[in-house]
């Protein structure tokens, strides 16, 4: 059974089951901790109502602990397993594991927004948010989703791009510290980028300068610079440092992808006869 004291011992585990170093989580457990007891406090039951009895009376939970609640919430957000999965993790049933996900995810993004750390989900106050000038970049991010069973949601859900049916978020980052600044609303698979970012309408603080990719071509918010990616010509010849070059005298370019056949007459064999037939002769 997975529990903080097992799992605190293994660092590089502790690490890829939560996408938090040991740190990281010390630091999200004493607000995730005060954001329960806010929610859930001591002296009511589950559904709000006064206690008959002192709290910690009767059969104790497996997740009596804040930071085994914590680690649970964290291990299903990173590994995103079955619910069945994430009970036999824990040493719960499924019920109790459905259960526990449902109190605990508001409770963690409550923790997350008192450290002040949580994304900003509205696009007009992105500007608020980052106070002042600086350097962000924007993405989209897609995820597997299963294959809804209307046709025309999977029509709206299928990727071109991942070959699958997904959901799509746009994100913003700080090009700084790494640190996520705004998630989009969730979107069907088949939105373009482009049409994410005119719906959300994220406003930027002036001096702003963006950088994005191909898929949000012809996306010119009002920030002072936006940078995007070029992609080398077909057929362009580089250098050693991988800069391109132009064809030196006397050389032909070739087709990118094309093909000589045996015997076939080279560009720069022009008038030569072939092997074969000079033997034939």
């Amino acid at each position: 059974m997975v529990t903080y004291h097992t799992l605190s011992t293994q660092a590089q585990t502790f690490l890829s089951m939560t996408g938090l170093t040991l740190a990281e989580f010390r630091e999200l457990w004493p607000a995730f901790e005060a954001a329960y007891d806010r929610a859930y406090p001591p002296d009511r039951t589950a559904d709000g109502r006064p206690r008959r009895r002192w709290p910690g009376a009767g059969r104790h939970s497996v997740l009596a602990r804040a930071e085994d609640k914590l680690l649970l919430v964290l291990v299903y957000l990173k590994t995103y397993p079955l619910q069945v999965v994430l009970g036999q993790l824990f040493g719960i049933s499924t019920s109790q594991a459905n259960y526990w996900l449902h109190h605990l995810l508001p409770v963690l993004r409550a923790a997350l927004d008192e450290l002040g750390v949580a994304p900003e989900r509205d696009g007009a106050s992105l500007a608020c948010r980052l106070g002042g000038p600086g350097t962000v970049i924007i993405d989209g991010t897609e995820r597997r989703r299963q294959r809804p069973k209307s046709a025309e949601k999977q029509a709206k859900h299928y990727s071109g791009r991942r070959k699958a049916h997904t959901d799509k978020n746009v994100v913003l980052a700080s090009a700084a510290d790494d640190r996520i600044l705004f998630l989009s609303g969730t979107y069907p698979g088949a939105t373009s980028d482009k049409r994410v970012v005119d719906e959300e309408r994220p406003r930027y603080p002036p001096g702003t300068t963006l950088y994005k990719d191909a898929g949000f071509q012809g996306y010119e918010p009002g920030v002072q610079q936006t940078c995007q990616a070029k992609k080398k010509a077909a057929g362009a010849r580089t250098d050693r440092r991988g800069e391109a070059r132009e064809p030196q005298a006397g050389e032909v370019a070739r087709p990118r992808g094309a093909r000589h056949r045996r015997g076939e007459a080279q560009p720069h064999h022009q008038g030569c006869v072939p092997e074969q037939k000079a033997r034939a002769v």
